[in-house]
């Protein structure tokens, strides 16, 4: 059973915008805190943005996209955003949705239990 479902991804050239969305199953969405990681070729996979809402609403982002990206969440569909502006070629990574029971931020990979497949972002220069 798919738990998380990404979409959105795309080509882009640098200076544009990019949304992405990650719907995910009801009880993933209602219980857990929901995190957007990003993997480059070759490298470790990075926090990106996370929005915790169990025990009070809070965005968490990564300073290398603090001010460009915007994570937000819609309740009815179950879904998460990835508003990405100001895109820049090192922006190019694989996007990953991911999810979490545990309480507080959450940065690291090993902190998330669930994951999607992915969608790529490809960011021209």
């Amino acid at each position: 059973q798919v738990q998380l479902l990404e979409s959105g991804g795309g080509v882009v050239q640098a200076g544009g915008s990019l949304g992405l969305s990650c719907a995910a199953s009801e009880r993933i969405f209602r219980t857990h805190t929901m995190a957007w990681f990003r993997q480059a070729p070759g490298k470790e996979r990075d926090f990106v943005a996370s929005w915790i809402w169990v025990g009070g609403n809070r965005a968490d982002y990564a300073d290398s996209v603090q001010g460009r990206f915007t994570i937000s969440r819609d309740s009815a569909k179950n879904t998460i955003y990835l508003q990405m502006n100001g895109l820049k070629p090192e922006d190019t990574a694989l996007y990953l949705c991911a999810a979490t029971e545990l309480r507080g931020p959450r940065t690291t990979t090993a902190a998330y239990g669930y994951w999607g497949q992915g969608t790529q972002v490809t960011v021209s220069s």
